[in-house]
């Protein structure tokens, strides 16, 4: 098994690409800490690396970022040969295998917001280990949550207002504005 690794516009977040489907059609994971990632196998088994600072899982990547003290140099290697490792093996990503259930009860205006960040933004961030996840839509205010690489990338706040505002913006006039939320 040979894996594939990218940087990402985050510093401390690395792409890695298994060559083989990660979560595929079933959405994305994100982990920010060893005790959430008890419904991955693959995310717990990361969580044991020191340095590890948080995993999220895409379609058919891993992003991993590290902690302000780790250095690549060292992680890289070890998140390599687990990831192999679990792979090699035959180990499921997900202990729950379920997709989470769409909410039939939205809006119009909520269902465009969700459609456009499916078959416009997400591809995109994709691209650079991350994913941005819809939170909630109040008063005008696109509420997102930034995953992966784009959790605490530099650039995010950019994305966030020149990129995905307007757009939906463009789309969408009863979106005003585009806020992260944690």
């Amino acid at each position: 098994m040979f894996i594939q690794t990218e940087a990402t516009p985050n510093p401390a977040t690395l792409k890695f690409l298994p060559g083989t489907q990660v979560m595929g059609s079933r959405g994305t994971a994100n982990f920010t800490d060893a005790a959430t990632a008890s419904a991955s196998p693959l995310a717990a088994r990361l969580f044991g690396i020191d340095g590890v600072d948080s995993v999220f899982l895409g379609a058919e990547f891993i992003t991993v970022t590290k902690g302000d003290a780790a250095d690549w140099t060292v992680v890289k290697p070890r998140v390599l040969a687990a990831v192999m490792d679990h792979f090699t093996q035959g180990a499921p990503v997900m202990n729950d295998q379920a997709a989470a259930a769409a909410d039939d009860n939205d809006s119009d205006t909520v269902k465009q917001i969700k459609d456009l960040l499916e078959t416009r933004v997400r591809p995109a961030v994709a691209q650079d280990g991350g994913d941005i996840v819809f939170h909630s839509f109040e008063n005008g205010v696109v509420f997102l949550h930034m995953q992966g690489a784009c959790a605490g990338c530099p650039g995010s706040t950019a994305t966030l207002k020149n990129g995905i505002e307007n757009m939906l913006r463009h789309y969408i006039p009863e979106v005003k504005e585009v806020r992260a939320v944690n």
